[in-house]
Order: structure tokens, then sequence, then C-alpha cells
């Protein structure tokens, strides 16, 4: 059992998931800090000096619905999902370069005499089974 799942654990598509998960987590928080520190400040300039995170909330006491908070959740995710589409996108492209590369080459012609000289060596095979 302990080899099975070291084998699994092992395999290329494994390894290069939990690379991603990592790399996805910080560029995740890369991400959150540009929305926090640089996108919604910039909205709040825009919209009169308001900040989103702070008066888009309604409700009682504890029980506060956080607009503003949601709103800079979107961001984040919009961001995120359009810079992995990207780099699929450009995987993708490296990747059909790959296989017409491989698809194009052709096989090369055979020489008539090769081919006679087969057909001669398989007659002779026969005669020999006879």
């Amino acid at each position: 059992m302990w080899k099975d799942f070291k084998a699994f654990a092992m395999r290329g598509n494994v390894m290069d998931l939990a690379v991603a998960v990592v790399i996805g987590a910080a560029f995740g928080k890369i991400v959150d800090s540009l929305v926090k520190n640089i996108i919604m400040p910039i909205v709040g300039i825009l919209t009169g000096g308001i900040d989103l995170t702070d008066k888009w909330k309604f409700g009682r006491g504890d029980a506060q619905v956080a607009l503003g908070v949601f709103v800079q959740s979107i961001i984040d995710f919009l961001i995120i999902a359009f810079a992995i589409f990207i780099v699929l996108r450009i995987i993708a492209k490296l990747n059909h370069k790959k296989e017409a590369a491989v698809a194009e080459a052709p096989a090369p012609p055979v020489d008539p005499k090769e081919e006679l000289l087969k057909e001669i060596r398989d007659l002779l095979k026969k005669e020999q089974a006879e």
C-alpha cells in the first residue's frame, strides 16, 4: 500500500498540482493586497472619498452585511480568473505548436528498390516454410 501511495504521489501530475496550489496561494495574497491597497482606494477616491468596505454595510448590531467586502472579493476573483485564463491560453498555444511540429514531420519516402527487396525476402521466407 505504501508503494502504491508513493507511486501516486510522485507522479508528474500530482507534483505539478502541488506546486500550482502553492503558487496559487501566493498569487492570491498578491492579488488580495493589490485589490485592498490599490484598486479599492482608487475606487474610493473616484466615489468621493468613500471607503466602500466600511460604508457598504447594513444591519443591526453585530449582524452586518458587508457588501463592500463582497465586491472586493469579486474583484479578487476576476483578477485571478483572468490571470489563470491567460496562462492556460499560453500553455495551449505552446502545446498546439508542439503537436503541429510533430504532425508535420512526414514519413520518409520508401525507395522502390527497397520495397522490391522486401518482397523478395518475403517470397524466400515463404518458400523455406513450405
